[in-house]
């Protein structure tokens, strides 16, 4: 791997590197204070840009509204000036489902209830415009001239001084270091505008900690108790579930039905987790990618590998079992029956399961489908229907999809001495996920803008797959000759080694040989293509400043001159990739999909 990303040129987009992240600054400082602080405290330090950051989650969702309002609104404009009929609408969640006519859910003309809509969202949208300005946040980003000035004003500001009980120096001062509270100051590399959730900014804190402390704490309760799908299926098979499964005699059914199971509950469960990465309310999507990697890493390996292995049904019964009082009696027995050969055969079913089942379903998306069927039949109209198709399309998740890939190395990587029939599997199962990934990244899923730490931080996680293939070699030859044997006490010396040098790697940065990335770092453009734009295309305007998309909107956007100027605007997520030379014509979007929907208007 080290040799293949030594080939890799990683461009790294010039805006980031000359940009900091500032948190903690007092909230009523000026852009201008800030700027003249930079200039004043150090030398030759020139300030192209200080943006503050404000509360725009609101305003955000209004505005998202308001656009979806005008498009509704501007379908069924177009619609009645084609067909001269008035189209009647149930305004309610699932109208466009219900066919009673109630107290409560009575039908309104579309053109005259959008335009209500319209009317109220955007009073509320100026509103709101208007007060953001009065609700500013304690960060901002600060862009300079060159990159060696953020270089030193970061390390000056990271700079640790151990004196007293002050563990950092004292950065350089100006007249305005007491206003803006600098000693308050935290100082990071700013990600990319693209990257940023800038409706998550409001949320940090002690309101985030104690939002991701409930959230994980309810995790971790749920999963107390129900991490692996075994204790789910003893549960179904007392409601006799399972029972005509077990009728039909089937080799193949009854062997590959649990297998099935595990892999069908497998994809459940790390569900839940990746949404409380979600509710969390990251400020960045790498962040919330890494979380999800990892949270989901950690619960599958205990969901898959090692509860299984120790026949054990949940981390409930884990730690029990763990601080019996006759743990040293029951543990021979359990080690035995770690590694019976059908426990082998068990994962080597799984790899294969994944391979063909979980890539088919990674094909098929079916939680994006059904996401897609929710937002449907929660639609009001044949135009909300209509929105709901052109934007459903999402960013690849990289966290979820690097928890699944390392999942698999590491039951193929734990069970490849004990169990060497897996390998191949494994082979297998990682060429048709290379294909499947790449198919959905270029055809399926929106280009996503996230920092290469996720990447790396993959890499340095997966480490855990040798570390536990020397735990199985060495309790199998424990469990075999006994812990003197020769082989055993080699195994735990290799153990404690690859220990060592595995933290000493990830956690101090040591060995930087060995590691597995060696990226060129590029300043010019790579393969004519600069920031993912090929040359000659302006990248998109949001991409250009660190400020919300929703504030770079001229005052005369905001009032609007007609909804079909608006419309153009933000109308599709396809929009947002293509380059301001690229021309795509309305018709292109008509597909069968919305000859559907003109027939649900008529009947």
């Amino acid at each position: 791997m080290r040799r293949h990303t030594s080939k890799m040129h990683y461009k790294e987009d010039d805006l980031v590197k000359r940009t900091l992240f500032i948190n903690g600054i007092n909230r009523y400082a000026e852009e201008s204070q800030i700027k003249q602080h930079f200039e004043q405290a150090y030398e030759n330090c020139v300030v192209l840009e200080a943006r503050i950051c404000y509360d725009v989650a609101r305003l955000m969702y209004l505005d998202s509204e308001r656009k979806k309002t005008e498009r509704s609104k501007k379908f069924y404009t177009d619609l009645l000036a084609k067909e001269l009929v008035p189209t009647m609408i149930n305004p309610k969640p699932c109208g466009h489902l219900c066919c009673c006519v109630i107290k409560g859910c009575e039908q309104e003309e579309a053109v005259s209830y959008y335009t209500k809509l319209e009317a109220k969202l955007r009073e509320e949208y100026k509103k709101e415009r208007e007060k953001v300005n009065t609700k500013p946040l304690d960060m901002a980003f600060v862009t300079f001239q060159n990159e060696a000035m953020a270089a030193v004003i970061l390390k000056d500001f990271n700079a640790c001084q151990c004196q007293g009980c002050h563990c950092r120096r004292e950065p350089k001062s100006s007249p305005f270091s007491s206003i803006l509270q600098t000693y308050n100051w935290t100082v990071t590399y700013a990600p990319d505008p693209q990257n940023v959730y800038w409706e998550h900014l409001s949320i940090g804190g002690l309101t985030w900690w104690l939002r991701c402390f409930i959230i994980n704490c309810f995790l971790f309760i749920l999963l107390f108790f129900l991490t692996t799908p075994a204790i789910i299926i003893s549960t179904m098979d007392k409601f006799n579930v399972t029972k005509p499964v077990e009728y039909l005699n089937n080799p193949i059914i009854t062997q590959f039905f649990p297998t099935l199971l595990l892999w069908s509950f497998s994809a459940l469960l790390p569900t839940i987790v990746y949404y409380s990465a979600f509710f969390e309310a990251h400020w960045t999507r790498s962040g919330e990618n890494r979380t999800t990697m990892h949270k989901c890493y950690t619960f599958l390996i205990f969901m898959v590998l090692l509860l299984p292995s120790l026949g054990l049904s949940s981390l409930d019964v884990f730690f029990r079992w763990l601080f019996d009082q006759t743990f040293l009696d029951k543990a021979t027995v359990r080690f035995e029956c770690v590694f019976l050969p059908d426990n082998g055969a068990f994962f080597v079913n799984y790899v294969i399961a994944s391979a063909f089942i979980g890539n088919a379903m990674d094909l098929l998306r079916i939680p994006g489908l059904l996401m897609y069927m929710i937002r449907l039949c929660l639609a009001r109209s044949a135009a909300e229907r209509r929105n709901v198709k052109k934007h459903q399309a999402y960013e690849f998740q990289f966290g979820a999809a690097y928890a699944w890939l390392m999942n698999v190395f590491t039951v193929v990587m734990t069970y490849s001495i004990t169990c060497p029939i897996i390998v191949p599997f494994g082979l297998m199962y990682m060429l048709l996920k290379h294909l499947v990934d790449r198919y959905n990244m270029y055809y399926a899923y929106l280009p996503s803008k996230l920092d290469k730490k996720i990447h790396s931080g993959a890499v340095n996680q997966v480490v855990a797959a040798p570390i536990l293939c020397l735990f199985w070699l060495l309790f199998f030859s424990t469990v075999r000759a006994g812990f003197v044997a020769a082989t055993s006490l080699f195994t735990f010396v290799v153990l404690i080694v690859t220990i060592i040098i595995c933290l000493s790697h990830v956690v101090f940065g040591h060995f930087k040989y060995l590691s597995a990335h060696n990226y060129k770092i590029d300043t010019q453009d790579v393969d004519g293509v600069e920031n993912g734009q090929p040359p000659g295309i302006s990248p998109p305007a949001k991409s250009a400043k660190y400020i919300a998309q929703v504030l770079q909107e001229q005052t005369s956007e905001e009032m609007g001159s007609g909804s079909g100027e608006d419309d153009g605007q933000g109308s599709s997520q396809d929009e947002e990739i293509l380059g301001p030379s690229s021309t795509v014509n309305e018709a292109d979007f008509q597909s069968g999909e919305d000859s559907l929907i003109d027939n649900e208007v008529h009947h």
